[in-house]
């Protein structure tokens, strides 16, 4: 149980939120919705004593356990991954090790049995003998190797401390787990997992996640951060967001009859007010015409940008042909044997390993060479690519926002590039901001107002909706599903794939494809019934 009373935060002037009253209980999971910089991770953050609120309290009882998500991918380097994963539980961590400490001393006393003794008591208490089979099932659902769990932290990569850091927090049963962005840098198969942990779990849980599909399928309470407020919402994200709409469109009629009323009111006022006979009603009119209000619509944080792909020419027959294309890295094959073609107006969703993925969209972008086979592309084909590391288009340019947008229009009128920005969000002095210094999200904007801009008939992405917000991803989603061109892309957001591609290949580990028409769900029926999940 997580008890909130009277919380208000200032920061830096600006109120994040004020006069919160909420209660989380055991058995709910909550996810935490809002704009980027709304203040989902601050509320998590007071919530586990890591900041303190401006006024008011949070009340967790003292005999409850909390597991939070750890974010720096750094601080247990010089841990293994068992010892890393057994540190979601500090009690149990520290018992352990005071009892090895205890076991290796040259000189134990009776004193050192009897305290031996008393913490093998607890560590059984605490499942101590199952910790190292808990952890191996954590990481194993995850999609790591159980052999990993004596590896160190250091000799992992940032994909692999990602799960790691995840497993810690999910260790030992805790009574409440807070969780901040918990499915970045998962693939599709780990957070199918981790949507079947946390559906069935018995504790309470808050998850901050821009991940549509997840939220609906964990999330039983929305916790929404937004209007300089904090309310929660039975239900999951879609029932939230169709809720929403639905009160606004409510409000907006509301306010359209109260205008009309107000004006039909005012006409007969000022056309009897000075009639005796009809003073009477002119006046029962204005008393109800004071009564009469234009509900105001609360300032939103939300903001959605505007994704839209033009072509400048249609595709014609030839699109991509790839055959038998091979690439291997540090002398282990990435992907071997992969052959397709790409037909007019299909949008495949690539899967399979991260690497691999990445590694033939460059490939195909002409960035990386494979080690043998072949492609083509069609005479009429453009294309446009969204890497996943964007780090060369911004690294050490000093360029603004304004002057990096004008390098890729063929308009250099500083009124277009003030409307396509605005429409992107970039208004007012923001679009003098260097480039440089922009956010992770702010950085994905402008290499979608770039795609724009070429009108391709060809897009290329590499897990697009990495950084973006809520609002930022379903404009992705809306404009990729509505261009009317061709797509190859790779993205851990299940609602993208599943309602932008017609087409899934999946790159085998083994070599060669596996090549399905049809929605993301319908394979996954296909390979349940082929018994190849």
């Amino acid at each position: 149980m997580i008890t909130v009373n009277n919380l208000t935060f200032n920061f830096g002037g600006q109120v994040l939120f004020k006069d919160v009253n909420l209660k989380f209980t055991p058995g709910n999971c909550y996810g935490v919705i809002g704009a980027n910089g709304a203040g989902k991770s601050t509320f998590l953050r007071i919530l586990c004593k890591e900041l303190e609120p401006t006024k008011g309290d949070v009340y967790i009882p003292d005999n409850i356990r909390m597991s939070v998500l750890k974010q720096n991918h750094f601080a247990y380097d010089e841990y293994t991954v068992l010892d890393t994963i057994i540190m979601g539980n500090e009690h149990l961590y520290s018992i352990m090790k005071e009892k090895d400490a205890i076991y290796l001393k040259d000189d134990f006393t009776d004193e050192d049995g009897i305290r031996a003794s008393e913490l093998e008591g607890e560590f059984a208490e605490l499942n101590g003998w199952e910790a190292e089979s808990d952890a191996s099932k954590l990481i194993q659902g995850l999609g790591l190797s159980e052999d990993m769990l004596y590896v160190q932290m250091s000799d992992l990569l940032e994909s692999e401390k990602i799960k790691v850091l995840l497993a810690q927090a999910l260790f030992g049963n805790p009574d409440i787990i807070l969780l901040d962005e918990p499915t970045n840098g998962l693939d599709i198969d780990a957070i199918t997992w981790l949507e079947d942990f946390l559906s069935d779990y018995f504790g309470t849980v808050l998850v901050v996640s821009h991940d549509r599909h997840f939220l609906n399928d964990v999330c039983t309470n929305i916790v929404d951060i937004d209007y300089t407020g904090i309310k929660m919402y039975v239900g999951n994200y879609e029932f939230w967001y169709e809720s929403s709409q639905l009160i606004q469109r409510m409000i907006k009629q509301q306010n359209k009859r109260n205008e009309e009323k107000i004006k039909e009111l005012q006409g007969f006022i000022s056309r009897f007010s000075a009639n005796k006979s009809k003073s009477r009603q002119a006046t029962s009119r204005r008393k109800l015409l004071d009564k009469l209000t234009i509900e105001e619509l609360p300032a939103s944080s939300r903001r959605y940008p505007f994704i839209g792909f033009d072509m400048e020419r249609e595709a014609g027959k030839d699109i991509l042909t790839v055959k038998d294309l091979c690439k291997n890295q540090d002398g282990e094959a990435l992907f071997s044997d992969v052959s397709f073609m790409v037909g007019k107006g299909e949008k495949i969703a690539l899967l399979g390993n991260e690497m691999a993925v990445t590694s033939l969209l460059k490939i195909l972008m002409e960035e990386e060479e494979a080690d043998s086979g072949s492609f083509k592309w069609g005479i009429s084909i453009s294309k446009s690519y969204f890497p996943k590391d964007n780090i060369e288009y911004f690294e050490g340019c000093h360029d603004s926002i304004l002057d990096w947008m004008r390098r890729y229009s063929k308009d250099q009128t500083e009124t277009y590039l003030r409307g396509f920005l605005g429409r992107m969000l970039f208004s007012g002095d923001s679009i003098f901001k260097e480039v440089s210094v922009l956010s992770g999200g702010e950085k994905a904007r402008c290499m979608f107002s770039r795609m724009m801009l070429f009108g391709s008939n060809f897009l290329l992405l590499d897990q697009p909706t990495n950084h973006l917000d809520l609002e930022s991803i379903t404009a992705v989603n809306n404009g990729l599903r509505e261009f009317k061109g061709n797509i190859l892309f790779y993205s851990h957001d299940y609602e993208t794939v599943n309602t932008v591609a017609n087409r899934i290949i999946e790159l085998l580990p083994n070599g060669g494809i596996l090549d399905f028409s049809g929605t993301y769900e319908q394979f996954i029926e296909y390979k349940k019934e082929k018994g190849l999940m």
